[in-house]
């Protein structure tokens, strides 16, 4: 996915849960793929308030939640689909799309953007997703990933980010994120780097961490924090994560003491995000990027569902079956 990408950004609020730290990190997950050059929100009312400022900032058109009627939530995903189709039709600079919801309604939509040659994004919580919308889309991203994984962040310090500027730590942190989401390449020119990063902070200036160029402050963060890789080719400054950073793994190991409390930790994090039900296959990738080293077997247990099993007995979760008999874990 090329970071000069123009995209067209479809939020369905009730899908997202309408929490802004959720929303700020859908834009960062878009941002870094390319411009967001329209973005809408659906089924916006006053309770969702708290939102305006990230809406009005990053200048998104807003779909107000009529009630009437049964058929209420498919006029929203009618809107939304009228909507997709004119852009893509009557705005020949929008080659990408995202879409915010997990709705199997909109596969359709996504296989008539597909025809036009659009790029389209699906993100969604685990629990909404469907396995049809997930498969039709070109990429696809569960909403409890796209903040990352194993965060050590404040929740409420990522909602209010874009307020204060960042200091030398959140920018190495910031840079780190942007280089390890290039799913088709190693390295970026800094130049390219410098684009995205501007995306993601307008207010970004090399002078304000006593640098005269971006190169400078790439040094800079090179000797203080030893996380990027910067170096020459042919008159072109090339930035990677550096290796040992990528090989380095959390000494701390899950074993028969902690592994409740890690777990435990982790499901904190969802309830603080707002998820109240996730796939498990969610919560195993989120312990095994924290934990390298993490088998259920060295545990005790066969399965990871028996591990489930195990925390739902110490009322910890609770396990249950969707309409399409698909586990989710209800975080209690």
């Amino acid at each position: 996915m090329s970071s000069s990408a123009k995209f067209a950004l479809f939020v369905d609020l009730e899908n997202c849960g309408a929490k802004e730290a959720t929303l700020l990190n859908v834009l960062e997950k878009v941002k870094i793929r390319g411009d967001v050059l329209l973005g809408k929100v659906y089924g916006y009312t006053d309770q969702y308030s708290d939102l305006k400022e990230v809406l009005l900032s990053n200048t998104f058109s807003v779909v107000p939640s009529l009630r009437y009627g049964i058929s209420q939530k498919n006029n929203a995903d009618i809107l939304l689909v009228i909507d997709a189709l004119e852009v893509a039709y009557t705005n020949p600079l929008i080659d990408s799309f995202c879409i915010v919801s997990g709705d199997s309604d909109y596969t359709p939509l996504v296989g008539r953007l597909k025809s036009m040659g659009k790029f389209v994004l699906g993100i969604s919580r685990s629990e909404a997703a469907s396995n049809i919308f997930i498969n039709a889309c070109n990429e696809f991203q569960f909403l409890e990933n796209v903040g990352g994984r194993s965060r050590k962040q404040n929740v409420k310090k990522k909602a209010n980010a874009d307020k204060e500027p960042l200091d030398e730590i959140e920018l190495n942190k910031l840079l780190v994120s942007i280089l390890d989401e290039q799913t088709d390449k190693d390295e970026l020119y800094a130049s390219e780097l410098k684009g995205i990063l501007l995306r993601l902070r307008p207010d970004f200036n090399e002078k304000s961490y006593g640098c005269a160029t971006f190169m400078k402050i790439l040094e800079k963060m090179v000797k203080r924090f030893g996380t990027l890789r910067v170096r020459n080719d042919n008159f072109n400054v090339m930035v990677s994560i550096a290796q040992s950073n990528k090989e380095a793994e959390t000494t701390v190991q899950l074993s028969m003491d902690n592994w409740r409390e890690a777990v435990a930790e982790q499901l904190g994090h969802y309830k603080e995000d707002g998820f109240e039900r996730i796939n498990p296959s969610i919560l195993k990738a989120d312990i095994q990027a924290a934990y390298p080293d993490f088998s259920e077997r060295a545990l005790g247990f066969k399965r990871f569902s028996d591990m489930l099993k195990a925390l739902e007995k110490e009322g910890l979760l609770k396990v249950e079956m969707d309409e399409q008999k698909t586990m989710l874990i209800q975080v209690t």
